[in-house]
């Protein structure tokens, strides 16, 4: 039994390791077929590769190795062990991938709308299918984190700010339009990989306050298929007690949970929020009657 588990560990973590590759092998797809071709960058460490490879004429892929070595360190520090493993691993193949990719014909040209929407499609999706399975194809992100907690900032507001200082140096090589349009590959670039990390059918958790809280709770089961549980909880002004639902649903079931809600109490008190992942207990729906 403990063998199999052993064997079921290894092979999933070389599964693991293998989407850490081909995501890494996509981002450097869109780099040299899309993005550096029409003279758009990235953000972030690869960014500022991208900008010395133009300036002294080194490999793209030697910089993004080079520049990463701090950053991986900083994650094996932050984060842990696997995470800079499959990091080095991710980082590496991006590497790889656009010295082999460096001279293949661009898929998109001239027109700069596709180029920045195409660009920052295909390299969030090969961040985020990195991400997913464990690893980092940039540092940015790692220093930010430390960065947060030195500092008055948040995470989000330091990341922002370090690709700031990296589009500006990006505008020295690109010019300023090739910088703008860095930055909207970026953006897009980021949104994909929120997408890919959570999953299309992401989750929802509705936390609702009704005095109707068995009559919701059947409804809920009745026209969704979907389970709740009951937390008690008092109102600190009021010190009355309220059964607090707690249900969490697919994404395409958010509206027709709202209108259940509406339908029985118009003035329930209704919390909503992301959830990137469920696993376990029973999240089943069950038959819908």
């Amino acid at each position: 039994m403990q063998t199999r588990q052993k064997r079921h560990a290894v092979v999933k973590k070389v599964l693991r390791g293998l989407a850490v590759i081909v995501g890494a092998f996509i981002t450097a797809y869109g780099l040299e077929a899309v993005l550096i071709p029409n003279n758009v960058s990235d953000g972030g460490v690869t960014g500022l590769s991208i900008v010395g490879s133009q300036l002294i004429g080194l490999p793209l892929g030697l910089l993004i190795a080079v520049f990463n070595i701090p950053f991986i360190f900083l994650g094996y520090k932050q984060i842990g062990r696997s995470f800079a493993v499959y990091s080095v691993l991710g980082i590496a193949s991006l590497a790889v991938g656009t010295a082999v990719m460096h001279h293949i014909s661009p898929i998109v040209e001239g027109d700069t709308l596709l180029v920045t929407v195409v660009g920052g499609i295909i390299i969030g999706f090969g961040m985020g299918l990195a991400l997913r399975n464990g690893g980092a194809l940039d540092g940015i992100d790692m220093l930010a984190v430390l960065l947060s907690r030195k500092l008055p900032f948040g995470t989000s507001d330091l990341i922002l700010f370090l690709n700031l200082f990296v589009f500006i140096v990006v505008s020295t090589v690109f010019g300023l339009q090739g910088a703008i349009l860095s930055g909207i590959a970026y953006y897009i670039a980021s949104k994909v990989v929120h997408i890919v990390e959570e999953g299309l059918s992401g989750a929802k958790t509705f936390k609702i306050i009704t005095r109707h809280p068995e009559i919701m709770v059947e409804t809920i089961r009745d026209r969704l298929g979907r389970g709740a549980t009951y937390n008690l909880v008092e109102g600190g002004y009021s010190n009355e007690q309220f059964k607090e639902i707690t249900c969490v649903i697919n994404r395409l079931e958010e509206s027709k949970m709202k209108e259940i809600i509406q339908e029985i109490d118009p003035n329930a008190f209704i919390a909503v929020y992301d959830v990137a992942e469920v696993k376990g207990g029973n999240f089943k729906k069950h038959d819908i009657h």
